[in-house]
């Protein structure tokens, strides 16, 4: 990633960080967009601003510890005010989204869907016409008979392939899952197709993120765009 790019994804953090006002229950993204939000919110939190975060990650619960961000849980704060976050794609027409490249979507749907606003940060490049074409859709499944959970995956007209870590082992989750990466046909109805996944067996969370977007803000070279 480029400094120039960066530079876009810090000016679309920062546009939406400036709706967090003190009082307010934040949900706290991952990934190297929702990064550079937190470190926002971070600086914020220092010159006085009062919120307490819910973080999506581990790796976000340390981002936000270092900055000083108080935090809590949904047990203990179960209505979120605002969550900010990132995005894979971002569809133009009506902010559904693909998520979880970051391998973080099943707590970042859960903090989702418990909050009154998602807000999504994003370089424009993310903004697509159709859902997964250039990205394939992320798909946390349960290690046990995940093979099986796989085949019923290839029968809904995809070719899974297991997520794996650097060492060559599979890739998991914060939650101990596994990850498939899912291409689909792009022309099909994205939400017949989410409603199918939620009725696969083994199947945790899928990476689409079905009319929970409130507002997306999108930097780019021609400047920044609020969807």
């Amino acid at each position: 990633m480029s400094s120039d790019e960066d530079q876009l994804k810090i000016a679309a953090a920062e546009s939406a960080v400036t709706q967090i006002s003190s009082g307010m229950v934040v949900g706290l993204g991952s990934g190297s967009t929702a990064a550079f939000a937190v470190a926002a919110i971070g600086r914020r939190v220092r010159e006085g601003l009062r919120i307490v975060g819910i973080p999506t990650s581990e790796s976000t619960a340390a981002q936000a510890r270092t900055l000083g961000i108080p935090l809590t849980t949904l047990s203990e704060k179960p209505r979120v005010d605002i969550t900010i976050d990132g995005a894979d794609e971002v569809e133009e027409g009506n902010l559904n989204l693909i998520k979880g490249h970051g391998g973080a979507l099943l707590r970042e749907k859960i903090v989702a869907i418990s909050s009154e606003r998602l807000v999504i940060v994003v370089h424009d490049s993310k903004l697509v016409k159709r859902l997964g074409v250039t990205f394939p859709v992320p798909v946390e499944v349960v290690p046990f008979g995940w093979q099986t959970t796989a085949r019923h995956l290839t029968a809904l007209g995809t070719k899974p392939s297991l997520r794996k870590s650097g060492d060559g082992e599979p890739y998991r989750s914060d939650g101990g899952n596994y990850i498939l990466d899912c291409w689909f046909d792009p022309s099909g109805s994205v939400e017949s197709l989410a409603d199918r996944l939620d009725h696969v067996v083994g199947l945790v969370e899928h990476g689409f993120f079905i009319g929970l977007t409130s507002q997306v803000h999108a930097a780019g070279a021609g400047g920044l765009r609020i969807l």
